[in-house]
């Protein structure tokens, strides 16, 4: 066995905690591939949502956020990585090259981290306050450079409901986005899709004024649960281009963000229902800094006393990565 590149019981270790990333409608859009000592990340084409996400961009963005996965991954299992991205050009899927170092030397919050990846999942229920202070330090945390977040404001809450309203009405009548919609959300298929029981019911709906508009869940809400609206923080992801190279940094920070907050011990909710129309993204802009393009929403906030939903399903390890025969 070498011990300057990673075997592939490793490698296969490190992708399934990768491919326990969000993606959009749990479409889990990714494949790797192994192979002497590289692992190339591509963008799965068959996978992307035609109707809800055309240009690929949210595509782009679940794969790297996948790819951040992957480098935590990694650094728990003491083996650095050196993350080439877009090898092959800005518009092949091939997205990223990921070599490898021996020796890393991980962190408590580095355990921390990969023990979150498990715990994470999405809460499209109603969420409670969390604590401004740890909001800001999960946001203080998160690296710089080509993708930037924001801590929205109490003000910002309205103009988030407003391009939800507007992106649902845009909506309400498109045939393709409902039936895809309908057939990712709310099936119960064992590997893809929103199972009904992650949704929320037709009661919480109305209690979550920042949410995209899926099928009404299966899960009841236990008596003497307090009907309460949805008071989560919103974090906003932009970048500064709106290009693949950017989507993809914008899928790692969101990564990041997500990570941090389950470590704090709080409940997430990705969103980019109000990013995918001209109309509702140009609302979102208007609070957005400096004049960048929104990429990403996050609610944080404490879980309701009602038990987490069940974990999404994710496709068998060996259906989304490829080992060379030389490494196997």
């Amino acid at each position: 066995m070498s011990t300057r590149i990673p075997d592939s019981d490793v490698v296969r270790m490190a992708v399934d905690l990768a491919c326990r990333a969000p993606s959009v409608h749990n479409s889990q859009p990714w494949h790797w591939r192994y192979e002497t000592g590289a692992l190339d990340l591509h963008a799965d084409a068959t996978r992307m949502l035609a109707a809800t996400d055309p240009s690929g961009r949210q595509l782009v963005l679940s794969c790297g956020a996948a790819l951040h996965h992957l480098e935590v991954a990694f650094t728990a299992l003491k083996w650095s990585t050196d993350v080439r991205r877009l090898p092959d050009g800005a518009h092949s899927d091939h997205l990223a090259t990921v070599r490898f170092g021996h020796g890393a030397r991980p962190a408590s919050h580095d355990f921390d981290l990969v023990a979150a990846i498990r715990r994470r999942y999405s809460d499209r229920r109603p969420l409670g306050t969390p604590d401004t202070a740890i909001t800001r330090s999960i946001a203080s945390r998160a690296g710089t450079g080509a993708a930037q977040v924001t801590v929205l404001s109490p003000e910002a809450r309205s103009v988030l409901a407003d391009a939800t309203e507007r992106s649902a009405a845009l909506r309400r009548y498109d045939t393709s986005y409902q039936e895809e919609l309908r057939w990712w959300a709310g099936h119960t298929t064992k590997t893809t899709g929103i199972p009904p029981e992650a949704l929320v019911t037709t009661e919480q709906h109305p209690r979550v004024d920042v949410g995209r508009r899926f099928p009404a869940g299966s899960r009841t809400t236990p008596e003497g649960v307090p009907a309460e609206d949805d008071a989560s923080t919103v974090l906003l992801v932009s970048t500064s281009a709106d290009e693949r190279h950017s989507w993809l940094a914008a899928g790692r920070l969101l990564s990041e963000l997500l990570l941090e907050a389950t470590v704090h011990g709080l409940s997430t909710c990705p969103l980019t229902h109000v990013t995918e129309l001209p109309g509702s993204r140009e609302i979102i802009a208007g609070v957005t800094p400096d004049g960048g393009c929104p990429q990403a929403l996050i609610r944080i906030g404490t879980a309701v006393p009602e038990g987490r939903p069940a974990p999404t399903p994710r496709l068998p390890t060996e259906a989304v990565l490829s080992v060379a025969s030389s490494r196997r």
